[in-house]
């Protein structure tokens, strides 16, 4: 198994622990977050360093992967992936054993995809985006970089979901539409 060093010890971290661990194919390191909470533990990891210390670890580490939710904007997430890349780090693509992806499909660097995903053939899916627990990525849809689709949302067949956009829990958008870059569209929603 390979080393893994998560960044962002909130909520959402726990979510991609579970699903790491399910993959059986890293160790998680350690987590990176802010100083107060350095030594403090997300389930049975601890908060090991800050964003000033990731290139000390990256001497010894290969792999991170970004566990900071879309909260109110993804900027902060932006921020973290080019900084990753610029340490030479390597984000890998994390599927839960849980999801179904069609071998059809593709899915670029850092992205997650959560227990119970459905990402089906002909759908691409960008870089560093949250794939989340239950949505439905139909054929031929384009998820674009630094995306978050929640839980339970529908992205019909050839939807374009333009860059940087989030779209709610149990959101339903209409097939073959293009939703525009830096979108938020409420939980619930029927996107028309």
């Amino acid at each position: 198994m390979q080393d893994i060093l998560i960044i962002g010890g909130g909520g959402h971290c726990k979510s991609v622990i579970d699903v790491i661990e399910s993959t059986g194919k890293y160790k998680i390191y350690g987590i990176i977050d802010i100083k107060e909470k350095v030594g403090q533990k997300v389930l049975d990891y601890k908060i090991i360093g800050t964003d000033d210390d990731l290139e000390k670890y990256r001497n010894d580490i290969e792999l991170a992967f970004i566990a900071i939710g879309f909260i109110n904007s993804v900027e902060l997430r932006i921020k973290i992936y080019n900084k990753l890349k610029q340490l030479n780090f390597k984000l890998p693509v994390i599927i839960s054993p849980l999801a179904y992806v069609s071998k059809h499909s593709f899915i670029d660097e850092g992205t997650i995809v959560m227990h119970y995903a459905v990402i089906n053939a002909g759908a691409k899916v960008g870089k560093n985006c949250i794939i989340n627990t239950k949505a439905l990525i139909e054929h031929d849809a384009i998820i674009e970089d630094f995306c978050h689709i929640s839980t339970g949302a529908i992205i019909n067949g050839g939807v374009i979901v333009g860059k940087s956009s989030f779209i709610g829990s149990n959101a339903t958008t209409k097939q073959y539409i293009k939703i525009p870059e830096h979108s938020f569209i409420k939980a619930g929603t029927v996107v028309k």
